[in-house]
């Protein structure tokens, strides 16, 4: 699994039955393994590894003593059961029996994305029950956000701290590896989303004996940046990727913010050893969450990228919102255009200057179509709001349908977030679990981010933002299946299954090979694009405005929406299909 045999850091069982340790720790001079609270004398390897190998069944506590003083967990424990600050745990390779051995993975085409915090699901245990019913819904694969060991129990994931190790609060690793397993039995194939840009701020203790870890003096916006330009930094991470990519299986990785990866070579790096690793016929993912919209990273080989422009232009010609980041797409027709455009050629933004005078983007018309993930939500467009509000809290049932059924319905590879298929309203806040000083920090920290938003202008009304650090923050999030005798639900759980019928027959077989036939802006609030495909074409228009509009879709079998007809109703959604 490693680029280099025999030199993965952490504590891996070795075939002859004992285990290795290893620690980058350049600024020690020398170090200690403390086993289940026996110090066990590491040797110098050179460039500042220290290793040894010793007999250690699962679940002994160790941690490493630096010169004689501080003892420090694993950065690369593979299990941390006693939180940040506690010892880490010797965990097997073998321990868990896997059933589901002869999973390939899905191909890329088939891919439909749902976006899953696994703590607001109930644990790993929690949304293994849910399984059947995903699948039932005509969803192929989960997309778990981050599960790396974080400060507490309770956090979106983007503050671990132990990227090896899946959280504790959501069950064993074995727990993870299980439920991977019954995803696969169910034909789901399963995403992670994985942090390799920066540490969460609690019980991150690299900087004492690994500085170099650093690039000091060049920040992220959660802190300093890490340096890839560290063969060891970068080894570091390489190996973390192939570890859930073979130990636990995983179909695929999502890349959080790769933009603020500096040097960017190391991307390279990290898709060559990734797939010199995929044994053949295997279906594997890489995908990049990535501000600048550089195309060229998608032509490398990474397979697509979250398309925030299509998200943000969707939500303000649904909303009229035009605050914070979605004051680039506002304006008279704007929102509208910058959709158009995104349907046509992938990215809005393709190189022209913003509004903070940054030019952003690359040219993208010529990328297919899959090599784009459109969303209507997902976790940072919900959960970055003061009152982590859904589309259709936002905005009414019938438009928030009408925003997931497009994506659906777009020849691009489309994500949901957790309970959107039946639209639920339940918010998604943000919460953490952190011990003083810093909850109070972080508490503040948020309220003060939306100072500049005019309903929270002032204090009084930014106490109406609910505290991250309290329990019933999280708890608010919690998303558990719909009932049965939900009606509003269950219609718009049968709207959700029936464009994902009409893509599975029409779309899905043959996605790699759809080309943008154009697209055309109908109003203020509606648009309508088409593409070739290889048996004839595919056409959409919808309406989200308050009046009928004309479109001008080519004549052809009408798969959804109302008569064929040449005008739009408020809310409508119409797609043509017209046969070569």
């Amino acid at each position: 699994m490693s680029t280099v045999a025999g030199s993965r850091l952490g504590a891996w069982p070795r075939p002859e039955g004992d285990v290795e340790f290893r620690l980058w720790a350049p600024a020690a001079d020398h170090v200690e393994l403390i086993l289940d609270g026996q110090p066990v004398p590491m040797v110098q390897e050179g460039a500042g590894v220290f290793s040894t190998s010793a007999a250690a069944p699962s679940g002994t506590p160790y941690r490493f003593r630096i010169d004689g003083e501080a003892q420090v967990p694993d950065p690369a424990a593979r299990w941390q059961p006693h939180n940040v600050e506690g010892a880490s745990a010797v965990l097997p390779c073998d321990g868990y029996q896997w059933r589901c051995t002869e999973w390939q993975g899905r191909p890329w085409n088939e891919m439909v994305i749902y976006e899953v915090h696994v703590g607001c699901s109930g644990g790993y245990e929690g949304l293994r029950a849910q399984l059947p019913a995903l699948a039932a819904m005509g969803i192929t694969a989960l997309e778990l956000m981050p599960v790396a060991q974080f400060p507490g129990r309770r956090n979106w994931g983007y503050d671990g701290v132990f990227p090896y190790a899946p959280a504790e609060a959501y069950g064993h690793p074995d727990g993870l590896k299980a439920l991977v397993d019954d995803a696969h039995a169910h034909g789901l194939a399963v995403v992670l989303d994985v942090v390799y840009n920066h540490f969460g701020p609690q019980g991150n203790l690299l900087s004492q004996y690994a500085p170099a870890f650093f690039h000091r003096g060049a920040d992220t916006p959660w802190g300093d940046a890490i340096d890839f330009a560290q063969p060891q930094v970068q080894q570091f991470f390489i190996d973390n990727a192939l570890m859930w990519l073979h130990e636990y299986r995983f179909d695929g990785l999502r890349l959080d913010a790769v933009h603020t990866i500096a040097p960017q070579t190391f991307l390279v790096t990290l898709l060559d050893a990734v797939r010199e690793s995929i044994e053949p016929g295997r279906h594997v993912h890489l995908m990049l969450e990535n501000e600048r919209n550089q195309v060229h990273w998608l032509e490398a080989g990474y397979q697509a990228q979250w398309n925030d422009d299509y998200h943000n232009a969707l939500h303000v010609l649904l909303s009229g919102e035009t605050h914070g980041y979605y004051a680039d797409y506002a304006g008279e027709g704007r929102a509208a255009a910058l959709l158009a455009r995104s349907l046509a050629e992938g990215f809005a933004w393709q190189g022209e200057t913003n509004a903070a005078g940054q030019a952003r983007g690359e040219p993208s018309a010529s990328l297919p179509t899959a090599c784009f993930i459109n969303f209507a939500q997902n976790h940072d467009q919900v959960g970055n709001r003061a009152l982590g509000e859904r589309l259709a809290e936002l905005v009414g049932a019938e438009r928030a349908q009408l925003a997931t059924s497009l994506t659906l319905l777009v020849p691009m590879v489309p994500l949901v977030f957790m309970g959107e298929p039946w639209q639920t309203r339940r918010p998604f806040l943000f919460f953490t679990d952190y011990t003083a000083p810093l909850d109070e920090q972080v508490r503040e920290g948020r309220r003060e981010e939306f100072a500049a938003f005019p309903a929270f202008d002032d204090p009084h009304s930014r106490e109406r933002i609910p505290d991250p650090n309290d329990p019933e923050t999280f708890a608010a999030s919690v998303v558990t299946l719909p009932q049965a005798d939900d009606a509003s639900a269950q219609q718009a759980l049968a709207m959700f299954e029936t464009c994902l019928a009409l893509r599975r027959e029409h779309l899905q077989p043959v996605l790699m090979h759809a080309r943008s036939l154009g697209s055309q802006v109908l109003g203020e609030q509606a648009v309508q694009a088409g593409w070739q495909l290889p048996a004839g074409q595919w056409w959409l228009a919808f309406n989200a405005g308050e009046a009928t509009i004309r479109h001008h879709l080519p004549a052809g079998q009408v798969l959804l929406g109302g008569a064929d007809t040449p005008t739009l109703a408020p809310g409508e959604l119409r797609v043509h299909w017209v046969q070569a």
